[in-house]
């Protein structure tokens, strides 16, 4: 047998799918169908790309990092080998910081990579 919800738990769920509604354009802010199915959607969107958000930021340190490194000579994955080798543990999303606003320390980190990749 189907739940059936009370009337106030309706009522509730409607407000607050129409709030949600406001600033759509037309029948999507006014009637209850077409609100319900643009919000709907809007949140499925919302939750995929929290999702995403995560992705396409480490793609843009990568990024970012990589031309730091082909700078100094080096490739992204060569970069991130000799990190490894000498030890040093900073995120992507900092090396990206650095590569950006310090090219002088970023210059330093790579000095301590070739090194490291030298002596090994």
């Amino acid at each position: 047998m189907p739940r059936v919800r009370s009337n106030v738990a309706r009522l509730k769920r409607k407000k607050q799918v129409m709030k949600a509604a406001r600033g759509a354009f037309g029948a999507r802010s006014k009637l209850w169908k077409a609100a319900k199915e643009n919000v709907e959607r809007g949140w499925k969107y919302a939750y995929r790309d929290r999702k995403n958000k995560k992705r396409d930021f480490r793609k843009l340190w990568i990024v970012r990092i990589n031309a730091g490194a082909h700078l100094h000579g080096m490739s992204y994955s060569v970069f991130m080998h000799g990190l490894k080798k000498a030890g040093i543990e900073i995120d992507r999303k900092v090396l990206s910081d650095i590569a950006i606003n310090d090219a002088a320390g970023f210059g330093a980190i790579a000095d301590k990579v070739r090194s490291a990749l030298d002596a090994a």
